[in-house]
């Protein structure tokens, strides 16, 4: 008997990014292992242990929307405008074809903190409260990144923000995919947003000693899975998605880059910062993933791993994977986007979303910077040095975040016969 499950494909793609501002430059250093992480520009880091982070490079917003309209705007809203727009052009939306049919589905993990925190600096100066501008308090909420998106395209449909951390990324696009199959849009654009770096954030993550020091070698410095690693480093940029029902990108012509299959998203319940040594939230939400999208984890061919290059979050992510896949998992190649992006929070899932998407088109695996010497204790597949081909057809994208947040999603490679019989599977 047929499943009548709605699919959902992919069919725009847009980016901003510390390693390129456009689909195919992003593709082309992560191939050949490039790395954004360079000294912090957006503030003097000069007092912090950490200097180095993933900057998005020579930022003009004015190259994607009005230079007045960006000044009152947070840094994140002007990323996702930049990239929406790169995707909506990619899917070849127009104003005759987006309708209340139409939504929007985006994933934040803070928002426009750099609007609120302008506001309390602002409040604390001479003239106090009347220095805050009045777009200080709507262009720090969550929201407005979807916002801006609508009405740049006068979006009237659908409209939505997630936010879960680390995890927010992943979990929008899988979530958006379910809007479309609860039929209450058939098209979504999804995906994340974020840009945190600033000297608060950079406070809070030294003082929790997660980051790399490794201010010497910026290039070097993250190193997923490698015995040597000592931390993460904050990134920040955009990657968003044009999600549709099948049905309807093929009744308009559209050109499919990919299927979302599913995912799943699930909780430790065990600490605010550290992920459960055991990593079951991680196993369960592989499992689930793999349930509701009707895809055998034996037939995963790619992973894109959480792979922040943390002491303790690397070991727990590979235990986690070992559990959920079994032998299975010794066949698998994996490697870790935030190796040259750095963790983007809110968007990492996204940027590791469109990396995972662009193996399933390409048939090539971006390398993990400097994991030059895998842990020895770990024993998987990582692709390290240079890219790889390899024959994928599934492949999963996971993150986890603080507050033992989980999210596992699943895609699948598009072909030119659809990829068989009308249900997702051959």
């Amino acid at each position: 008997m047929e499943s009548t499950r709605i699919r959902v494909v992919i069919t725009g793609r847009g980016v901003i990014s510390p390693v390129g501002n456009d689909v195919q430059t992003f593709w082309d250093n992560l191939l050949h292992g490039y790395s954004g992480i360079e000294r912090v520009t957006l503030f003097d880091p000069s007092p912090f242990p950490t200097q180095i982070a993933g900057e998005v490079k020579e930022w003009k917003p004015e190259l994607w929307m009005d230079r007045k309209e960006a000044r009152r705007m947070a840094r994140c809203s002007q990323f996702a405008i930049a990239a929406a727009r790169q995707a909506v052009d990619d899917a070849g939306l127009h104003e005759g074809n987006i309708d209340e049919g139409t939504g929007i589905f985006l994933g934040t993990g803070i928002g426009g903190f750099d609007q609120g925190y302008a506001g309390m600096m602002a409040l604390h100066s001479e003239r106090g409260w009347k220095s805050i501008s009045p777009f200080h308090l709507p262009g720090a909420l969550p929201n407005m990144p979807a916002y801006h998106i609508a009405v740049t395209f006068g979006i009237r449909g659908y409209l939505s923000t997630h936010a879960s951390a680390c995890a927010t990324g992943t979990q929008a696009v899988i979530e958006a995919a379910e809007v479309i199959r609860r039929g209450w849009a058939h098209t979504i654009i999804t995906g994340g947003t974020e840009a945190a770096i600033n000297d608060v954030a950079f406070g809070g993550y030294c003082s929790m000693r997660g980051m790399s020091t490794r201010n010497d070698a910026p290039h070097q410095a993250i190193r997923p899975f490698d015995q040597e690693r000592d931390g993460f480093l904050m990134g920040e940029g955009a990657a968003v998605f044009v999600l549709e029902s099948l049905e309807h990108a093929q009744a308009r012509g559209a050109t499919i880059y990919g299927e979302v299959m599913g995912g799943a998203a699930t909780s430790d319940a065990f600490h605010m910062a550290q992920p459960d040594p055991e990593g079951l939230g991680a196993v369960r939400a592989m499992q689930l993933a793999a349930k509701y999208s009707g895809v055998a984890l034996e037939q995963i061919g790619y992973i894109n791993p959480h792979g922040p290059g943390t002491p303790m979050g690397d070991a727990v992510e590979v235990k986690a994977m070992k559990q959920a896949f079994g032998e299975h998992i010794y066949q698998v190649p994996i490697s870790s986007t935030k190796s040259m992006v750095g963790h983007a929070m809110g968007a990492a899932g996204a940027l590791e979303g469109l990396a995972t998407l662009l193996t399933l088109e390409t048939q090539r695996i971006h390398p993990t910077l400097n994991c030059d010497n895998p842990d020895p204790e770990f024993g998987l597949d990582f692709v390290t040095a240079e890219a790889r081909r390899a024959k994928v057809e599934y492949a999963m994208s996971s993150n986890f975040g603080l507050g033992g947040q989980n999210a596992s999603m699943i895609l699948r490679r598009w072909s030119r016969n659809g990829n068989g019989n009308g249900n997702g599977h051959e």
